[in-house]
C-alpha cells in the first residue's frame, strides 16, 4: 500500500543539491514517500537517473524543472514545470538557454571575488560541480572550505546573494516564455513558493497570479518550507479562486539547506492527492 505522502520540489547534484539523483530517490524511499518530483534549477540532467532509481524502489516519479523568471519587483519568481517531456526539442532549447545564462554569470562572480582578494578560480568551481550545472552553491562551498566564511549562508550574505559584494544576476526568461515552453514540452507550469515574490499586499499578489493564469499557469505551490499555516491557507484560497492545482514540496537541497528535510515543509507533510491531481491534469492535457 502506497503512503499518503510525497515531495514535489527537491534538488540534486544536477543543479545545486548535495545528493545525486539516485540518492534523492533512495532518501525518498527511506522517508516512506510514495511519489517524488525532481525539480532541479534550469536543467533536466538528473531526471533520467532519478526516474530509474525511483522505478527500482517502487516510487512514483514525475519529471520536473524549476525556472527563474524575470520579475520587476523586490522578490523572485520561480516556475515549476511538472511532467515535461525530457526529449522535447522545446525543453532542450529552454535548458540550453538557461544554462547559458548561468555560464555567463559565473565568470563575472569569480572575477569579482578575485578583485576582493579571494583565492578562487573557475577551474576549482567546475571541479566542485563535478560536471553538473555550475551554480553559486559550488562557489559557496569553496569559500567555506578555504575559510573565507564560516557557513554557506555567510557566503551568500557576504558575497553571492543580492546585495553581496560579488553578486551578479543571471539572464532570465520572461514569465511568458517560461510558461509557454513548459506547456510546449508537455508540462504543467506551477508558481513556486509565492512568498518569495515579496508582493507588497494581497491585491498585488492577486494581479501577479492573474497575469500568470492568463499565460497558462496550471497551479500554485501552497505547501513549502517558507510557508507557515497562514500562507498555506492564503495560497490555497488563491488557487481556488482561479481554479488552479495546489502542489507542495520541501525544496530539499541536501547539505546546502541543512534545516530542510525531504518530505517535510515547515512541519507539514505533502499529501499524495497533490501528485494524483497533477497526474490527472496531465493525462487530460491536449497533445502538442
Amino acid at each position: 500500500m502506497k503512503s499518503d505522502y510525497v515531495d514535489l520540489h527537491c534538488h540534486s547534484t544536477a543543479s545545486d543539491g548535495t545528493l545525486s539523483p539516485t540518492e534523492v530517490a533512495r532518501l525518498a524511499a527511506d522517508c516512506d514517500l510514495s511519489a517524488l518530483a525532481l525539480t532541479d534549477h534550469d536543467t533536466i540532467a538528473g531526471v533520467a537517473e532519478a526516474a530509474a532509481a525511483a522505478r527500482e524502489l517502487g516510487i512514483d516519479f514525475l519529471p520536473g524543472i524549476e525556472i527563474s523568471c524575470e520579475y520587476p519587483h523586490p522578490g523572485t519568481m520561480h516556475l515549476l514545470g511538472y511532467g515535461v517531456d525530457v526529449n522535447s526539442p522545446v525543453l532542450t532549447e529552454l535548458t540550453t538557454t538557461l544554462v547559458a545564462g548561468r555560464d555567463n554569470r559565473n565568470p563575472k562572480i569569480i572575477a569579482r571575488l578575485q578583485e576582493l582578494n579571494v583565492s578562487i578560480t573557475m577551474e576549482e568551481v567546475e571541479n566542485e560541480a563535478g560536471g553538473n550545472v555550475v551554480g553559486r552553491p559550488h562557489i559557496a562551498a569553496i569559500l567555506l572550505r578555504k575559510g573565507y566564511v564560516k557557513t554557506t549562508k555567510d557566503a551568500f550574505n557576504k558575497y553571492l546573494a543580492p546585495g553581496g559584494s560579488a553578486y551578479f544576476d543571471k539572464e532570465r526568461l520572461t514569465a511568458r516564455q517560461a510558461v509557454g515552453m513548459v506547456l510546449e514540452s508537455g508540462g504543467l507550469p506551477v508558481l513556486a513558493h509565492p512568498v518569495q515574490l515579496k508582493t507588497g499586499n494581497d491585491a498585488e499578489l492577486d494581479r501577479v497570479v492573474k497575469d500568470l493564469v492568463d499565460l497558462g499557469l496550471a497551479g500554485i505551490e501552497v505547501i513549502h518550507s517558507d510557508h507557515d499555516g497562514a500562507l498555506v491557507a492564503k495560497y490555497t484560497a488563491l488557487a481556488g479562486k482561479y481554479n488552479l492545482l495546489t502542489t507542495g514540496g520541501s525544496d530539499f537541497h541536501g547539505g546546502n539547506k541543512h534545516n530542510i528535510e525531504l518530505g517535510v515543509a515547515n512541519g507539514r507533510r505533502i499529501p499524495r492527492r497533490f501528485y494524483d491531481a497533477l497526474m490527472e491534469k496531465r493525462s487530460h492535457a491536449p497533445a502538442r
